[in-house]
């Protein structure tokens, strides 16, 4: 079973900085983008950073400058430091994949979802 973890989470003042952290598991044969988005309550699920397997990353505007994404290939993980935190930055953020794994005895393109890490923004 193919699954992604997220750890890193967590209730930040203002101002301040968390590391999430990815790690993809399982019979997978490659990772092509790996990236991470964010929820908070009552608005649709939004694209905050996406990073190619050569290491070309894209950010919401929301968050130039202040995030960064990184990974780390042989270990099939992908990071996101997190700066200069907002109270608008509260929500769950999700990992997530677009992976080649085995399926049956083929191979199989497939998006991945992680189960969410929640991060609080407040004083």
């Amino acid at each position: 079973q193919v699954q992604l973890v997220e750890s890193g989470g967590g209730l930040v003042q203002p101002g301040g900085s968390l590391r999430l952290s990815c790690a993809a598991s399982g019979s997978i044969l490659r990772i092509y983008s790996m990236g991470w988005y964010r929820q908070a309550p009552g608005q649709q699920r939004e694209l905050v950073t996406v990073i190619t397997s050569d290491g070309s990353a894209n950010y919401a505007d929301s968050v130039k400058g202040r995030f960064i994404i990184s990974r780390d290939n042989a270990k099939n993980t992908v990071f996101l430091q997190m700066n200069s935190l907002k109270p608008d930055d509260t929500a769950a953020y999700y990992c997530n994949a677009d992976i080649l794994r085995i399926r049956g005895i083929l191979p199989a393109r497939e998006e991945l979802w992680g189960q969410g890490t929640q991060v609080t923004v407040s004083s």
